[in-house]
């Protein structure tokens, strides 16, 4: 059986970096981190009912969003500006995918302002919950991007 080869080049390099480093890849963490912990956040004022970790919550969703958007700033200039990353289905997906997110952490953040216990149970749990889910499915695509086709890595020419 003849096997067909990646129409894409390996390695491409990132084009959106700080001194190097990719800036997506620097970002991410931060609203990874935050959109995760609003749900285990959720899940204790859920328990415990104590105010503290509905405020918790509310501070999470809200630095989990606005740090979404930034990674997801410097991801889009990323897409846009290599020509070899937008040709990857895998690209796209992961794009899609962190939209979505970025819109449920946006919609779970909003909905908290207002009065954050009240919003906890049972629409915050819904939408942190679908956070993370999301930050799963975005995360996996990221590393495909990452590990198998070695979008956004150093070149070893360019490590020298």
């Amino acid at each position: 059986m003849k096997q067909f080869a990646d129409p894409v080049p390996h390695g491409t390099t990132t084009r959106v970096a700080f001194f190097g480093h990719p800036a997506h890849a620097m970002l991410v963490p931060f609203p990874i981190a935050f959109l995760v912990a609003v749900f285990a956040s959720d899940l204790a004022w859920w328990h415990w009912s104590d105010p503290f970790w509905a405020r918790m919550s509310l501070w999470l969703a809200g630095g989990g969003a606005l740090c979404g958007i930034l990674a997801g700033i410097a991801g889009t200039a990323e897409l846009l500006a290599v020509r070899d990353i937008r040709r990857r289905a895998a690209a796209w997906s992961h794009f899609v995918v962190a939209v979505m997110l970025l819109s449920v952490g946006m919609a779970n953040w909003g909905l908290r302002l207002g009065d954050a216990e009240a919003a906890i149970v049972p629409l915050g749990l819904y939408l942190s919950g679908l956070g993370v889910v999301l930050v799963g499915v975005a995360g996996w695509l990221g590393g495909t991007l990452v590990f198998e086709h070695q979008v956004g890595v150093l070149s070893e020419d360019e490590e020298d």
